[in-house]
């Protein structure tokens, strides 16, 4: 598990794969969304928008990303 610090409270889905370098750009985190390829907290996600925040687990295939607030 990798942890990866968000400044704000909550971060969208298809930021957060950015910012952890598992996608280059927003069309391709909405391509492994929209594949099934993404798990928030267990759950399969497949919106782009949607927001995760500090505490979430977010899994695409096998790395799997703690989201965590960065501190200040």
């Amino acid at each position: 598990m990798r942890d990866v610090e968000i400044r704000d409270d909550a971060i969208r889905l298809g930021q957060l794969l950015k910012l952890a370098g598992l996608v280059e750009h927003g069309a391709a985190a909405k391509a492994v969304l929209e594949d099934g390829q993404v798990r928030v907290n267990g759950a399969v996600e497949t919106r782009r928008g949607k927001q995760v925040t500090a505490g979430d687990e977010v899994t695409v295939g096998d790395e799997v990303l703690r989201v965590v607030t960065a501190r200040r």
